[in-house]
């Protein structure tokens, strides 16, 4: 069944078009990814689907009735708590708990943050019963927990999925269909994420090779032109110009060619780092006055503690942890813009540090794109030049004022930003946020060669396979462990043991381990409260308790309406088992209640 069909729809900017006569149509158990640069209208796309936009030409047809639940990129709640926001129902509950807002519930939405608002509207869309899920960056602000039970709860939903995101496990887990919006068309390519990379590469060589004998047909006529008949004396300037423009790399083909993503920015230098570079020693930091432990009350909780960590040259650190376990707030300390609450920081002098912040920094909308990269110098030096060519600011997004940029192309400016000042230290607080694909192909090839240190907070899988050589884990209990070799060992770890992987605490240091009489009192205390690791593994046993009861309640329910009327005792016995069934849903329900409190607590 056809839910949406967009025929032939064309938006443009003030400067340029997003896409012109784009053609689309989403079936009834489809998944479609709409991938592209930022700037190409992917966003905007998705509000025609979504019917909250309109196209300022072509046609769109929905289906009759069509429900559709969309979640905006920047979307807005209505007044009033998060429970009457997303529902008062078990489910609402336990998609709230999943995406890291079940302590929230009671709160008001004016008081939540923008990542918390997200996450909000995110659980306010899933619960709704619709034909069509239309989703723009979904797991933005998420931890790699909740995104890998988003994963599972797209794979399994059974109507039309349109979705734009920048998590590539995603795109090629979920999705069936890969849409690319590039050059003001449209690409659609069948499969996942995979097999949408080989067409574009296939897409590239055919383009190179139809490049190749359209600059060699350019030549041989600028040939022709420029020899000319000995009595020719007046020849066509305009044409002359024209075909001198398309063999020095003027204007070509129809459609913007894709970036080199490896031969740019190659041997970029950076202010060179001595031995030691940064030391945390003994580091410890909680918010507001409380006891000790790491388990201490509502407030005054350790958020980490006793963290030894020796950031070496070069050094490549990952840092993963739940939504609140201190993850930025520790980038805050090793920047020294926060002094932690215990312990020690030490900062080489060779060190020149670079912050990308999660929330961004201001940009001035009048300023244009190249001025704000050179600023204070007037033009921007050659690696500045070719940092902003690698990043795919062409020379007309250089011209233009920051005002008239997207979000993701503003993102994109404000890492470009952070990197164009020549840091030896990197700090990336949830650098893919809002990034297109290509951009974070591309930060990934530049991380590669860069010769700093780097230590970055992201939830994006497949970054952190690429960058990172161990991972901090904060585990929102005032714990802090270090995997080593990487996300990937520290995944296959974690699969195999089933827990957060131990191992040292610290890089570059032994791990610091419980004594003997502490391992024993802990193993005899009869009251010692369950991991959050451990509830939540209940919690989902619980829920997966409770959708059965559910649907024995409604067979059984089916069942009692099918039996005779005269039939007394069929009619008994359908009505007991109806209540057995109504008493099993509601001891899961109460189960599912008790380890929810139980992990807030």
């Amino acid at each position: 069944m056809i839910l949406v069909d967009v025929e032939k729809a064309t938006v443009r900017r003030p400067d340029r078009p997003l896409f012109e006569e784009l053609s689309v149509t989403v079936h009834s158990g489809d998944r479609l990814g709409v991938v592209g640069r930022n700037g190409t209208g992917k966003s905007t796309l998705l509000r025609i689907l979504a019917g909250v936009g309109e196209p300022e030409d072509g046609v769109v047809r929905r289906g009759r009735d069509l429900r559709v639940g969309y979640l905006d990129q920047e979307p807005v709640l209505p007044p009033g708590t998060v429970r009457d926001a997303v529902g008062r129902h078990w489910e609402a509950a336990a998609i709230l708990e999943h995406l890291g807002m079940g302590a929230v519930g009671g709160d008001d939405v004016g008081t939540l943050s923008g990542g918390q608002t997200k996450r909000v509207a995110l659980a306010r869309v899933l619960v709704s019963e619709v034909d069509l899920l239309v989703l723009d960056e979904p797991t933005n602000h998420l931890d790699v927990e909740a995104i890998a039970w988003l994963e599972a709860r797209l794979a399994g939903f059974r109507g039309g999925l349109v979705l734009v995101t920048h998590d590539r496990h995603v795109l090629d887990r979920v999705t069936t269909r890969i849409l690319e919006l590039e050059g003001g068309g449209g690409y659609v390519h069948d499969g996942g994420y995979a097999s949408y990379l080989a067409a574009r590469s296939e897409r590239a060589e055919r383009d190179a090779s139809t490049e190749a004998v359209r600059r060699n047909l350019a030549k041989a006529e600028l040939a022709w032109l420029r020899r000319g008949a000995p009595a020719r004396t007046r020849k066509p300037k305009a044409r002359i110009t024209a075909a001198t423009a398309i063999v020095e790399g003027g204007p070509a083909a129809a459609r913007a060619a894709a970036p080199d993503l490896t031969a740019a920015g190659r041997g970029v230098t950076t202010p060179r780092l001595g031995d030691l570079v940064i030391t945390l020693t003994g580091v410890g930091h909680r918010w507001g006055e409380g006891p000790s432990g790491p388990q201490s009350g509502e407030h005054g909780d350790w958020l980490f503690r006793n963290l030894d960590l020796d950031l070496e040259p070069g050094g490549r650190l990952g840092i993963l942890g739940p939504n609140g376990s201190g993850k930025s707030t520790l980038l805050e300390i090793i920047e020294g813009r926060l002094t932690p609450t215990e312990g020690s920081l030490r900062t080489a002098q060779t060190v020149r540090l670079g912050y990308y912040r999660q929330a961004g920094v201001e940009l001035d909308p009048a300023q244009r794109v190249r001025e704000a990269v050179a600023a204070p110098a007037s033009q921007p030096n050659w690696e500045q030049a070719r940092l902003m060519e690698r990043f795919l600011f062409d020379n007309d997004i250089q011209q233009a004022p920051i005002g008239t940029l997207s979000g993701g192309e503003r993102r994109r400016l404000q890492l470009l930003l952070v990197l164009t000042r020549m840091p030896n230290v990197l700090l990336l607080d949830e650098p893919t946020n809002d990034l297109d694909l290509d951009t974070l192909r591309a930060l990934e090839d530049h991380l590669e060669t860069w010769p700093g240190s780097l230590v970055v907070v992201s939830h994006d899988r497949a970054l952190l396979e690429r960058t990172v050589e161990d991972v901090l884990v904060l585990d929102g209990r005032g714990q802090a462990t270090m995997a080593l070799n990487g996300y990937a060992d520290y995944v296959s770890q974690k699969a195999v043991s089933g827990k957060a992987v131990s191992g040292r605490a610290v890089a570059g240091k032994p791990a610091k381990t419980p004594s003997a009489k502490g391992k024993a009192a802990n193993a005899t205390a009869p009251s010692k409260p369950r991991s959050a690791s451990t509830l939540r593994r209940l919690i989902g046993v619980a829920e997966r308790a409770m959708a059965d009861a559910e649907s024995e309640r409604d067979r059984l329910a089916a069942a009692l309406g099918a039996v005779d009327p005269g039939d007394h005792v069929g009619l008994a016995a359908a009505a007991r088992a109806l209540a057995e069934a109504e008493a099993a849903l509601g001891a899961a329900e109460e189960r599912w209640l008790e380890l929810s409190e139980e992990l807030g607590a």
